[in-house]
């Protein structure tokens, strides 16, 4: 699982085209929602995610993505934006217990109805919460 901030996308493009195993690049590369779809890391997470048959992404911690208004529904767009790539290598969490929060502490209550946004269609939910991590943590690649 990869952490880090959406500056270092760009930073470590050339590192996270040579990783020769699956990877997974946990909440949504942290873009900032307040840079728009458009922004440089994020176009450049789906390029690496679009081209890379190894990436994984975790479209979880819409808090960190967000200004940091719950319910961080500004962070919907790029959690779909994602999932419209291919939504057989993304994965979904609460992110609970939420460490290293310094914004408004989510409720995962809302997130789980979030995630019902950002994600509407019951068969890709079944994929993203069911399927696709069987397949990562549990079956091998």
């Amino acid at each position: 699982m990869l952490h880090f901030d959406a500056d270092d996308i760009l930073a470590q493009h050339g590192l996270l085209g040579r990783i020769d195993v699956p990877f997974i690049i946990d909440h949504m590369g942290r873009v900032k929602a307040a840079d728009g779809l458009e922004q440089k890391p994020f176009r450049s997470l789906l390029d690496l995610y679009r081209n890379n048959p190894l990436a994984w992404i975790k479209v979880c911690g819409a808090e960190r993505v967000s200004v940091g208004k719950r319910p961080f529904r500004d962070a919907v767009p790029f959690a779909q934006a994602l999932i419209a790539v291919d939504s057989k290598r993304i994965l979904w969490g609460t992110d609970w217990p939420h460490p290293n929060i310094t914004k408004d502490m989510p409720n995962d209550g809302e997130l789980v109805d979030l995630f019902g946004e950002i994600c509407p269609d019951a068969d890709t939910r079944k994929r993203i919460l069911v399927d696709n991590p069987s397949r990562m943590y549990w079956s091998e690649q």
